[in-house]
């Protein structure tokens, strides 16, 4: 099943064809991607593959990457995931986010990472979740704090050694 989450400003939606045009606005934007992977900006062709292989985990596992859509406006602003570190089903699970610049520091990764995290130890049953970023990403490092998260020092995911956080289920 895959589940809509709300919060006060946003609805996240399970990734989906109707956010292909916010995808790539969100995913070619270099100053989005800096510490995401290669740090390319993403192509039309790979903003479908996210969309398609994120409905296949949807499916298959019950989690995945959502949409951040403002409830006031209907605006895409964001994107963020319940996944395996790197996809790989015998790491830990772990939240992430991304959001357009030009919704930086309004408390809106926080509050999406909230619902996200919610999820995870609630309907998922998660005793524990992660989050990792490029060791430079104070922002993110930032949300990660905010969230009450604790830092487990740095460790080898993505092909790098990833700032990596850690909550408890209370």
């Amino acid at each position: 099943m895959r589940t809509v989450l709300h919060t006060e400003r946003l609805r996240l939606e399970p990734f989906d064809e109707v956010h292909f045009v916010g995808l790539l606005a969100l995913n070619s934007d270099a100053a989005v991607m800096r510490y995401l992977g290669d740090g390319s900006p993403a192509t039309p062709e790979e903003v479908q593959h996210s969309i398609d292989t994120s409905k296949a985990q949807w499916d298959r596992l019950g989690f995945s990457w959502w949409a951040f859509v403002r409830t006031d406006d209907g605006e895409l602003i964001g994107a963020g995931c319940v996944q395996h570190i790197e996809n790989e089903p015998a790491n830990p699970v772990e939240v992430g986010w991304r959001l357009k610049r030009a919704y930086w520091g309004r408390g809106y990764a926080t509050e999406a990472a909230r619902a996200m995290i919610e999820f995870a130890f609630e309907e998922l049953g998660i005793a524990s979740i992660f989050a990792t970023t490029h060791p430079a990403n104070i922002k993110s490092i930032n949300v990660m704090k905010r969230l009450g998260m604790r830092s487990v020092g740095l460790r080898p995911y993505y092909g790098t050694l990833a700032a990596t956080y850690v909550l408890d289920k209370p």
